[in-house]
């Protein structure tokens, strides 16, 4: 058997690798090489998650290839109204898609001639008519979260009429695109259990395996044992769930905390911090914005706080905390999509008087919390290893390429 050759399009590029997207999609991609895969990646190189071309030349110098395109995908309110009043597809779709991209992946194709083409966003699906034209390759489809449910949990809490509105109808949208898209891959693989059960109660006849997010083990930062017993929060607050959640922890929930437990500290990060949040440093409360290095910054606190509270996909940050061994407080749309027990591996959290509950009693039972970060951190190693997912991956892309005669 020849050296198999894939092609992956991804809509920004998997860098920096600091946040739950990029680290997922890297997993792959390193995973597929380190397989013995000939790996052609093919990235929008966003507006809205622009690397600098300094930065690009360096990436992915151990794979077949690498390019990418600068793509504008600014949101703009004059074309969100045009897109409400006048058109069928939700706004998030048109803004990916760009006919010059769509020319270089057809070029590309034509050269590479892939066994296989993994899309790492739904919302690059608009392409398939292209891909499809030509080449007969294996098409995937990874689905990172299901699109329409974030939405649609999103317009439920909005407090504005008009705004609730318009996530309403950019749910419905998104749904018909997505259980659209869904029929039209030959594999599709979503990233938690949840999230497959769902899209085969809705789609039948989808061919999918879990693939879910995978970590090296050997190449996180050693265990710290000189942390401190405070909250931290990592994340991008570019995306709407890390920010709004973050907006409600800090306005609810952490006014309750400080005044129980006024000596304990929270510290939060994450890149794109919102003007309001930028540079707070009162009540115990620290923002420290974008940090240039998240193992660092994590290191030395003991007790990880995700308080979103609609999202889909997996907690990359969940995942990643376990491993190194923190306590874990979240919701429980933090913990969806993750193989974790209440009580075993995580504390469970709703209402804020059950945050204070959660942190009160890992300061009070230290040694517990302990025993409890330690058992999510086999949990991880024995579930979420990188090899582990994507050998079942190519298993199942081995037997798909067989029945072809690839």
């Amino acid at each position: 058997m020849s050296e198999r050759k894939i092609l992956i399009l991804t809509n920004r590029v998997p860098y920096p690798l600091n946040d739950g997207g990029n680290l997922a999609m890297n997993a792959m991609i390193e995973g597929y090489q380190s397989s013995g895969w000939k790996v052609y990646l093919l990235s929008m190189n966003t507006s809205k998650h622009r690397v600098s071309d300094d930065v690009l030349s360096t990436l992915y110098k151990n794979i077949y290839g690498f390019e990418w395109m600068d793509i504008n995908n600014d949101v703009k309110p004059i074309k969100i109204l045009k897109n409400y009043l006048f058109s069928k597809v939700a706004e998030h779709v048109e803004r990916f898609y760009d006919t010059q991209f769509e020319q270089k992946i057809v070029e590309i194709l034509d050269d590479f001639q892939p066994d296989v083409i993994q899309i790492e966003s739904i919302f690059l699906s608009t392409y398939l008519p292209a891909i499809k034209q030509h080449s007969d390759a294996v098409k995937v489809l990874r689905v990172h979260n299901i699109e329409y449910h974030i939405w649609h949990g999103l317009a439920s809490k909005s407090g504005n009429r008009f705004r609730r509105k318009y996530l309403f109808n950019l749910t419905k949208r998104l749904k018909r695109f997505e259980k659209d898209a869904w029929k039209k891959y030959d594999l599709v693989l979503p990233i938690t259990e949840k999230d497959a059960f769902h899209i085969k109660r809705v789609e039948k006849t989808v061919d999918l395996i879990v693939a879910p997010f995978s970590i090296k083990i050997d190449q996180l930062p050693a265990r710290s044992y000189n942390e401190q017993w405070v909250g931290y929060h990592l994340g991008a607050m570019d995306w709407i769930p890390n920010r709004e959640g973050m907006r409600w922890f800090l306005k609810d929930v952490w006014p309750k905390i400080h005044n129980m437990l006024p000596k304990f500290e929270f510290y939060f990060a994450g890149r794109n911090m919102p003007a309001e949040f930028e540079g707070l440093n009162r009540d115990g409360v620290h923002c420290l914005g974008e940090v240039a290095n998240a193992a660092e910054f994590l290191a030395d606190k003991k007790i990880l706080i995700v308080p979103i509270t609609s999202a889909g996909g997996i907690r990359v940050k969940i995942l990643e905390a376990m491993a190194a061994g923190k306590v874990v407080i979240t919701t429980p749309e933090g913990i969806k999509g993750l193989d974790a027990r209440v009580g075993d591996h995580y504390l469970l959290a709703r209402k804020p008087e059950e945050f204070v509950k959660a942190v009160k009693w890992c300061l009070m039972h230290k040694g517990e919390a302990e025993q409890m970060a330690e058992k999510a951190r086999e949990l991880v190693i024995n579930k979420y290893e990188y090899r582990k997912v994507i050998q079942n991956v190519i298993a199942e892309l081995e037997a798909l390429l067989k029945l072809r005669g690839h």
